[in-house]
């Protein structure tokens, strides 16, 4: 019989979908959790429902340590924060930008900093499992797939779901006059956004966020939690699974159109 693993996770939000359905799944899955967040009462129904030494709660600075000295180990962090600051680069100031980094960028890094320290030096040679949840568009922006020593790394890369987060934390910048005119493409992709939160908007385009099943989706990543090689990149639901095949065709189109007469370059 397969021991329980022990999940990590931060949470900026206790009652997000991702969040507490993900604590939700992993304990009824027979695994422990370790919930990094301000405020734990936010989850208190979980300990009464669960056993309170299965479910702890630990500040992010010395939630490895504490873990494996309460649980033996981590095996499994599964980084995942979610903040939207909604606008065209040039109208967003500046420190709303960074707040957004700071959460989405830094906080990851933070992390996933944690988690491969931990892995490689408290859990050699097995090491552990760091899930890195990003977006679909963070795929569209990509990075190459690198191997990190005793940390195998799976980012998840969700299309559009029914989470608390586009009517929680997002940000809605007005737009730079420069692209006031309503026929531009940003104002339909803004304007599904808001259309997922509720909001009433008339844009030009018929463009919508289906918003998936969360609690589906986070047993897939329960699954994936159990395969000894899992892939690099999950696409999770049909819209990013659609949308990422006609990425990679525009980007071997473009790649073709420029590879010729740029051989020298490398000389």
């Amino acid at each position: 019989m397969t021991p329980p693993r022990v999940w990590l996770r931060k949470l900026t939000d206790a009652s997000s979908s991702f969040g507490r359905e993900t604590a939700i799944q992993a304990l009824e899955h027979g695994d422990n959790f370790v919930a990094t967040l301000r405020k734990p009462d936010a989850l208190s129904d979980l300990i009464l429902r669960y056993e309170g030494a299965r479910l702890l709660f630990l500040p992010l600075d010395h939630a490895f340590h504490a873990a494996r000295g309460a649980l033996g180990c981590v095996d499994i962090v599964f980084n995942k924060a979610g903040y939207v600051v909604l606008g065209e680069s040039e109208a967003v100031p500046e420190d709303t930008a960074r707040a957004m980094f700071e959460v989405n960028f830094w906080g990851a890094v933070r992390v996933s900093l944690k988690a491969v320290c931990f892995f490689r030096e408290e859990k050699w040679p097995k090491g552990g499992l760091l899930i890195q949840n990003s977006a679909t568009i963070g795929l569209l922006g990509s990075m190459p797939r690198q191997s990190t020593m005793r940390c195998q790394v799976v980012i998840v890369e969700p299309g559009a779901f029914k989470t608390s987060v586009v009517e929680k934390n997002m940000v809605v910048i007005p737009p730079h006059p420069t692209y006031a005119n309503l026929a531009l493409a940003v104002h339909n992709v803004c304007g599904a956004f808001l259309r997922g939160a509720g909001k009433q908007v008339d844009t030009s385009a018929d463009l919508h966020l289906h918003r998936a099943n969360t609690t589906r989706a986070v047993a897939k990543v329960i699954e994936l939690a159990e395969l000894q090689s899992p892939p690099l990149y999950i696409p999770l639901g049909l819209d990013a699974i659609g949308a990422i095949p006609g990425k990679i065709k525009q980007l071997t189109e473009d790649i073709d159109a420029c590879a010729l007469g740029l051989e020298g370059l490398a000389r």
